[in-house]
């Protein structure tokens, strides 16, 4: 049997997978090749370094913790459940009256700010002099004061 063969059925025959007549044969070729038996060798560490790693140890208090968190659940949808009807309804019909007294005060704000015919105390002959007065006093002479 050649080194090729016997590296890709190495992990078989370390598993004991392998039919008899080609454990045999991989047997014997790692009798009479040092170095496939070497590798044979690190392979079985690794793979029991693996198996160690895989165990893993189980919680004493992993069952509780699942068991309590589901009674709790349980207790959670009860209590729902056990919600008044009054509650349901209260909370949206709550809400729909707010929001229309909203939407009522912004209409009323908005009318409010409506245009009204507001008379001056001045007409408009009496405010001219006003305005050109802004004219006869230039902002240079002001500034030079």
């Amino acid at each position: 049997m050649k080194c090729k063969t016997v590296h890709n059925n190495l992990i078989f025959f370390l598993e004991k997978e392998l039919p008899v007549l080609e454990m045999k044969q991989v047997q014997e070729h790692l009798d009479t090749c040092p170095d496939c038996a070497l590798f044979a060798e690190e392979m079985k560490k690794t793979l029991s370094i693996l198996e160690t790693e895989k165990a893993t140890e189980n919680n004493p208090f992993l069952y509780t913790r699942i068991k309590a968190k589901l009674e709790n659940q349980e207790e959670a949808e009860r209590i729902q459940v056990a919600r008044p009807i009054l509650i349901r309804v209260l909370q949206p019909v709550a809400f729909s009256v707010l929001l229309l007294l909203g939407i009522y005060g912004g209409i009323k704000m908005g009318n409010v700010g409506s245009p009204v015919q507001e008379t001056s105390v001045l007409s408009d002959d009496e405010m001219i002099p006003f305005w050109n007065g802004m004219d006869s006093e230039p902002i240079e002479s002001f500034l030079l004061k």
